[in-house]
């Protein structure tokens, strides 16, 4: 059940962020260890990688701002000139990722050890990120929404 518009705080606050992280390290757990994501990115190229990050970016601002119609993108306080809510989701979505890759030694696990080393290594691992987000960006929207 949603808060009524008069119970939902109507300025961005860190708690927020905290909120977001929850349901972003939620998600994105599942898909940062499943060798089946890293062969995913392991052959896509880079112009699929780019709009697989644009895709994680197109559901975070659908989720904040068009399925939750309470939000206006136009009044919350912004950096650089993009909404603080939505600057905190992208780090969220991708940083969640990336945390659990490192933290689980996925990379290693997934590429170093069939022998990626160098530029193909952290190309291939920001693709996995990218494509992990993409589940990750769902739950922190939605964590963010719902409290």
């Amino acid at each position: 059940m949603k808060r009524p518009q008069s119970l939902r705080r109507p300025k961005f606050r860190i708690a927020d962020s905290a909120q977001q992280a929850v349901g972003g390290f939620l998600l994105a757990g599942p898909f940062v260890v499943t060798g089946e994501v890293w062969d995913l990115a392991a052959g896509m190229n880079a112009i699929q990688g780019a709009l697989t990050a644009g895709l994680v970016a197109l559901i975070g601002y659908a989720a904040l701002y068009r399925a939750d119609t309470g939000r206006d993108p136009e009044v919350e306080k912004e950096i650089a000139g993009i909404p603080a809510r939505f600057v905190s989701l992208m780090i969220v979505a991708f940083g969640s990722v990336t945390v659990l890759a490192v933290l689980f030694d996925a990379p290693d696990t997934f590429l170093i050890q069939q022998g990626v080393t160098g530029t193909e290594l952290l190309v291939t691992t920001a693709k996995a990120v990218s494509v992990s987000a993409v589940f990750s960006v769902v739950g922190a929207a939605t964590a963010d929404s719902v409290f």
